[in-house]
């Protein structure tokens, strides 16, 4: 199955600004780029509302080159840091069952797996995990 449906981030409106998504309140995405200028990885984070003092790790993406270099676990590292220092308690994230690697990172990363909360707006995803931050 493909993620390239309607109720996933791939039609996510933000996804063709990210610049302009990510400059509001309370939201932040970085990206990493190879030595040739060309990005390799990015990640963000924006505030979850439905739970307070928790920010959504959002857009964890990385290039087919950097897959299996570790990079995903230093960009969780990485934003989990940024959210610390914006204030936020706690990290929430949702994906689906068909991102297994990211699931295994997210697992070793202390992500426990929780219901779907009743607020999510991607109904495609199936997979939901919270982090303490403290």
């Amino acid at each position: 199955m493909k993620l390239n449906i309607p109720g996933t981030v791939y039609f996510d409106d933000a996804l063709d600004h990210l610049s302009d998504y990510y400059d509001g309140d309370g939201r932040k995405y970085y990206v990493i780029e190879g030595d040739d200028g060309q990005v390799i990885c990015g990640i963000g984070y924006d505030r979850f509302e439905p739970m307070k003092d928790t920010a959504e790790l959002q857009k964890l993406y990385l290039t087919n080159s950097a897959k299996g270099s570790g990079l995903g676990y230093k960009m969780i590292d990485f934003i989990e840091d940024k959210m610390r220092e914006a204030g936020y308690k706690a990290s929430y994230l949702e994906t689906h069952d068909n991102l297994m690697a990211a699931i295994h990172i997210y697992k070793k990363k202390g992500y426990k797996e929780i219901e779907r909360p009743k607020e999510v707006v991607h109904s495609t995803m199936n997979r939901f995990f919270w982090k303490s931050l403290g």
